[in-house]
């Protein structure tokens, strides 16, 4: 295809081979000393080290940051923000996965900005304003899951609890995203999985959350269709294109179609991941079955529309049906034990569970019993 513009909800340069643009981009910006902030995998791949060669040759002074190791932490944004000082940045590039780019959206909130960085936590309180100077970012998705690449808000863990942190503010949209699908070519199968089921799961739960958006209910479904279309086919054939593109634009999809909220599923996937340090997107994956099984009474229905757009049928049944057949071919684990959680987890992921935000948006109510019934069922 040939790579297209958009301009919603920011600037987005679509379609392979955008990567080359960064140089241009950054220096009609009149930015001179970008900080390339990656994680410890990207940094070693061939592309990631021809972007930084580009940029060298372009004559801008770049300095790397590749302190990002698996799910994203304060004290790799305590590393980040350290080297964005030291290099005296003026822009910040950030080129990864989600966590890669939750911590660079955090680098660049506590570049400028004083205090803690979970003083910024969303709705905190007595929380500090996000009124100061936010670096130039452009973001660059390695693979397609979060799409926190044209998100408002980084989530960041407590070293020590592991309890995420939301810290939102629409300052923090990246100005120019750089959305080139052949940087997620090769990606292996299973992190390709888990990364493609976050998606899917940030479609469907946006869909299905609480409240009226029907610019955000179109957009879920066809993140939804886009899903139900080439997941499969990145898994099996790692380097198809054109699944890889569609996949890529159904993340982004996914990602500003939940600003309708999310549900559930995400109060889950996230209390596994404090608790047993699980991938996100594995967790939603692992999870949306038993979610759906859960959500049927309050929105059959909306769960219907799902199964007719993913071509299943015509019932709430035939999509959750769907959903653990797609698990089983892309070679998602059926259990939670089948990945280490034992039932002496239960009382600590409930305990999370139920705190976390994002089962507020869940058109059904969910009680300390559910979770516990949720987690149970999924073991």
């Amino acid at each position: 295809m040939k790579p297209v513009n958009f301009s919603f909800p920011t600037q987005i340069q679509f379609g392979p081979g955008v990567r080359v643009r960064l140089g241009d981009v950054l220096k009609t910006r009149g930015k001179a000393r970008p900080l390339v902030l990656t994680d410890q995998g990207v940094a070693g791949l061939p592309f990631f080290k021809s972007i930084v060669a580009d940029l060298d040759k372009a004559g801008l002074a770049t300095l790397v940051f590749s302190g990002v190791v698996g799910n994203p932490v304060k004290s790799q944004v305590t590393a980040g923000v350290a080297a964005f000082k030291a290099h005296n940045a003026d822009s910040l590039v950030v080129i990864g996965g989600g966590a890669a780019l939750d911590v660079g959206k955090a680098v660049a909130l506590m570049a400028h900005h004083p205090g803690d960085l979970f003083d910024y936590e969303d709705d905190k309180p007595d929380g500090l304003p996000v009124d100061r100077e936010i670096p130039f970012i452009v973001a660059m998705p390695t693979t397609s899951g979060t799409g926190s690449e044209v998100g408002r808000s980084a989530v960041i863990s407590d070293d020590a609890t592991h309890v995420k942190k939301i810290i939102f503010s629409p300052r923090l949209l990246a100005p120019v995203v750089l959305a080139d699908p052949e940087l997620t070519l090769g990606l292996p199968a299973g992190m390709t999985a888990a990364t493609g089921m976050d998606a899917l799961s940030h479609c469907v739960e946006a869909f299905l959350s609480k409240g009226f958006h029907p610019m955000c209910d179109g957009i879920a479904l066809e993140g939804v269709r886009l899903v139900s279309q080439s997941l499969v086919a990145c898994v099996k054939e790692p380097n198809d294109i054109e699944a890889r593109t569609n996949m890529m634009m159904a993340s982004m999809m996914g990602a500003v179609a939940f600003q309708k909220g999310l549900g559930v599923t995400h109060s889950l996937a996230h209390s596994l991941s404090a608790v047993c340090d699980m991938h996100h997107g594995l967790a939603n994956a692992i999870m949306l079955p038993a979610a759906m099984r859960f959500n049927k009474s309050a929105v059959e229905g909306r769960i219907a529309r799902l199964a007719a757009t993913v071509g299943a049928g015509s019932t709430a049944d035939a999509f959750v049906d769907w959903l653990v057949a797609l698990n089983a071919e892309i070679g998602t684990p059926k259990t939670l034990g089948a990945v280490g959680v034992q039932r002496g987890h239960l009382k600590a992921l409930v305990d999370i569970a139920v705190e976390d935000v994002c089962h507020g948006c869940n058109e059904k109510p969910v009680t300390r019993e559910d979770f516990e019934s949720l987690f149970a069922e999924a073991l």
